[in-house]
């Protein structure tokens, strides 16, 4: 039995969003809701991944099966294909499960060709109406299918304009148009050396193949690393019956959102144009209106509008983004999906959800995306800078938060500047799905054009990015990367400042502060709380850090890396004299200095946890890092120390390593000079007994880590050092103090003997880092050289040192959590590498039973969200 391949929106549900896309789904449901929407039918997901296993091709069963649908398209509509008499036109647009906003293609006025456009003409006797359409779809299909740049079209039009002596597209006549879809014609033919195609159906087939190519497009793969999209989902593609929204003014299109997108307040907010098509809004070419002023313009069809929102809202459960067409004062629904919104919006609303009795507190912890949380955490301008400072301009409020960065006028600039270590803002004139890179590394995003909902504010608004958009008062010029707002001109690498809450623009770089917590945050993490099952700590290493991670609601530290404290003018030296030492006595009188420098870092560390777990890994990187290697430096501080030049040098070249990473480091120093050990393990007991004394109330037990332990004997004897030093202390200060030790497991040999490791380890830590490294086999700080390139062949999906690699790394994980748990099966068990405040990592590390996560202090929050999903959607036992 062959493979169904396409549905007709009749056919479909919102159910079937893997198969149909999140488009198609959306437009079946809402056709089996009885909503006005125009006929059509969806081209499955299955086909997409089909045409690539087919070598991107469409194979002769998907190709008769898109006839066949094309005829009763046809039949339903009583319109016909190339008809002279009542054409049938379609739009042609991508639609995957997880929505891509601006990422993949659109083709509109498929089916028009230099016969049909005049029998629309007359059909419609609207012969402006037809020739726009049609001048619109060689744009469109001649960049979209042949990709032959929109910008040679685009220059057409302006110098047309510029001829005929107007501003807008829509003061161009009939006759203007005709002439211009006549010169992209020929634009097309110059361009490819063939004619602009004429047969309707090689329109569709040559679109339906764009669709789907564009699934692989470059902003699209970067899109789906960045939000975690399988390349194997593929896109479906939805052909649909036209509307049109540029037949005069009795026509237009628009955006909507049920509740507004930037803050969460619950009100339609939205824009719409007259005579236009739907691009137009999106791409901000004019300036649209807003959605209540519709009220004025269509009155009927604004209440009927308002009431298909409230519908659709209260059947989807959540606030709805809509894109609808009116032709003739008759309204059409083209899309619906659950709404892009700032994070700040999207705690508003699931509250605000459960205030109004439409979901659950689960299913509002559920609902947020755990990422979004980061954008709550990022800075604002405070109230003096705000009042010391004045706006040269100002745009739309498209995104909330603060940005100060460099002016750049391109998104390869912004890479460019950002590889340089600077701050930017990504200023254009308007932005496009091309862009998206810059964007995401861009502070701030300022555009010329585009409202409310154009392509920078939506995007910028779902990366949590500062925006503002629609400043008609800058005077670009982006030949000389300058432009000029209040009288003054800005070039490439000045400073400006923007407020995306208020839409303000500064000439000058102002300071920022951090966020404040709205008590929406409060609520959802109570709730967030309350369903997890597994612990977030924190990777902190001084106090500062500490109790912002507290703030943030972690639970205790599950990595304290002492070597961070080394680094400080006053204790640099110290160590240094050690790494310089000879003897056994001379490496401990060095250390002797540090002891109390590392006591009362860990005395701070305990105060600021106030009794909640620390766990403190001892010394791990290579002492080579701490020398000098540039001659200066190393004459000068053999001066320090009062050794020759000669003998330091002899030093410094008797710790180069070959490989580093894989050298004289972590628990191979302790095995090599226990002494290390001893002074960390004192440091670290001495502190806890004397915060235990003044805090009696506080639970204070140390945890201390031995990094890279790949031998259970290894562990045993670096054990045995820190229990002599550890029981000596307790027992001089007649304390019932307890104590745990444990590793990290970061070495692939320790997660396969983890069963004996454990006999000596009371925890275990997953330093994913390392582990990562030595599973794939490079190092971290080299894999950026050629990443890009597995990237691009899809060899990696994602960045395996920002999420977990569940297939490899994380085999090792669960095998050592198996094997632990049989030997000590009250074994701790954490994470504490990078990917700890990955939401996949957090419900993988749920899902094998750690007993907890550890991250930096600012991904806190987005653990404990994503804690609470994992258990949500797979309760532990």
């Amino acid at each position: 039995m062959s493979t169904k391949y396409i549905y007709l929106f009749s056919e479909g549900n919102g159910s079937m969003r893997e198969l149909l896309g999140g488009k198609g789904a959306n437009l079946a449901e809402m056709t089996s809701m009885g909503m006005p929407v125009p006929r059509g039918f969806t081209i499955s997901t299955e086909a997409c991944t089909q045409y690539y296993a087919d070598d991107r091709t469409i194979n002769p069963e998907i190709e008769g099966q898109i006839m066949e649908y094309i005829k009763k398209l046809e039949e339903i509509t009583g319109k016909q294909f190339g008809s002279m008499t009542n054409p049938l036109l379609v739009s042609v647009r991508s639609g995957a499960r997880a929505s891509m906003p601006g990422m993949m293609d659109t083709i509109l006025n498929l089916g028009l060709n230099d016969e049909v456009v005049e029998a629309f003409a007359k059909k419609t006797k609207n012969p402006r109406f037809a020739y726009d359409s049609y001048r619109r779809f060689i744009q469109m299909y001649s960049d979209v299918v042949m990709e032959v740049g929109k910008k040679y079209f685009e220059q057409l039009i302006d110098e047309m304009k510029e001829k005929r002596g107007v501003t807008q597209d829509t003061e161009l006549t009939a006759k203007d148009l005709k002439e211009l879809a006549e010169m992209f014609k020929a634009e097309y033919r110059t361009k490819l050396g063939e004619e602009f195609p004429q047969d309707p159906k090689e329109q569709l087939m040559g679109a339906v193949k764009a669709v789907f190519r564009s699934w692989d497009n470059p902003r699209a793969i970067y899109y789906r690393r960045m939000n975690d999209i399988p390349s194997s989902w593929g896109t479906a593609v939805n052909v649909q019956e036209m509307v049109f929204g540029n037949m005069g003014d009795t026509s237009g299109t628009g955006v909507a959102f049920t509740r507004n997108p930037a803050t969460g307040e619950k009100k339609l907010f939205g824009e719409f144009l007259m005579n236009a098509q739907g691009e137009d809004v999106v791409a901000g070419v004019r300036t649209p209106q807003t959605i209540d002023q519709l009220k004025d313009v269509m009155p009927e069809v604004y209440d009927q509008f308002v009431d298909i929102c409230h519908k659709l809202e209260y059947h989807y459960r959540d606030m709805q983004d809509m894109e609808f067409t009116i032709e003739n004062k008759k309204l059409f629904m083209l899309q619906t999906r659950n709404g892009k919104r700032t994070a700040a919006a999207a705690l508003k609303i699931a509250c605000d959800l459960v205030d109004e009795g439409m979901i659950t507190e689960q299913e509002a912890v559920a609902m947020i995306d755990p990422k979004s949380l980061d954008a709550l955490l990022h800075p604002t301008f405070p109230k003096e800078e705000l009042e010391r400072a004045k706006p040269i301009g100002q745009g739309l409020a498209a995104s909330p938060g603060a940005a100060a960065g460099r002016i750049v006028f391109t998104a390869d600039d912004v890479v460019t500047w950002v590889d340089k270590g600077e701050k930017v803002i990504l200023v254009r004139l308007e932005t496009s799905p091309e862009d998206i890179e810059g964007m995401h590394y861009a502070r701030g995003i300022l555009t010329v054009r585009g409202g409310m909902t154009s392509h920078a504010a939506v995007v910028a608004r779902g990366m949590g990015t500062c925006c503002v958009s629609g400043c008609g008062a800058i005077k670009m010029d982006e030949a000389n990367k300058k432009f000029e707002l209040g009288g003054k001109v800005y070039k490439e690498g000045d400073w400006i400042s923007l407020d995306g809450s208020t839409g303000n623009i500064y000439g000058e770089r102002l300071h920022t502060a951090e966020a404040e917590i709205s008590g929406e945050f409060g609520r959802i993490m109570a709730w967030a709380d309350k369903f997890r099952a597994l612990q977030v700590r924190t990777n902190a290493d001084t106090p500062k850090d500490a109790r912002q991670a507290v703030n943030f609601g972690a639970e205790g530290i599950g990595l304290c890396r002492t070597e961070h404290m080394f680094f400080d003018p006053d204790r640099i030296s110290a160590i240094r004299q050690m790494i310089v030492s000879d003897t056994v006595e001379q490496r401990e009188k060095a250390l002797s200095k540090l002891e109390p420098m590392q006591q009362a870092d860990f005395e701070a560390i305990y105060e600021a946890m106030k009794g909640r777990p620390v766990t403190i890994r001892l010394l791990d990187p290579p002492l080579h890092e701490f020398v000098p290697t540039d001659p200066a430096d190393i004459e000068a501080l053999a001066k320090e120390m009062n050794i020759t030049v000669e003998h330091l040098t002899n030093v410094v070249h008797s710790l180069h390593e070959f490989n580093p990473m894989m050298g004289h480091r972590g628990c191979r120093l302790d095995v090599t000079f226990p002494e290390i050990a001893r002074m960390q393990t004192s440091a670290i007991i001495k502190a806890a007994l004397a915060v235990r004394s003044r805090r009696p109330a506080w639970q204070i037990e140390p945890e201390i880590m031995v990094p890279l332990v790949g031998e259970a004997r290894e562990l045993a004897y670096v054990k045995n050092v820190i229990d002599a030093t550890a029981q000596k202390l307790i027992k001089e200060a007649g304390s019932d103090m307890h104590y745990k030790v444990g590793t990290m497991i970061e070495i692939p040999r320790a997660a396969l003997t983890a069963d004996d490791i454990a006999k000596e380890a009371e925890f275990f830590s997953f330093g994913t880092n390392d582990l990562t490294q030595m599973t794939f086999g490079f190092s971290r700080d080299d894999a950026g050289k050629f990443l890009a390139s597995y990237y691009d062949n899809k060899i990696y999906e994602s960045d395996p040192f920002s999420k977990l690699d569940q297939a490899g790394v994380g085999r090792l994980v669960e095998m050592a959590c198996e094997l632990g748990r049989k030997t000590r099966p009250d074994i701790k068990l954490g994470i504490c590498g990078e990917q700890g405040g990955d939401p996949s990592t957090v419900e993988f590390c749920h899902n094998v039973g750690l007993t907890y996560v550890s991250c930096s202090p600012f991904r806190v929050p987005i653990a404990r969200l994503a804690a609470a999903q994992a258990n949500i959607k797979n309760p532990r036992k």
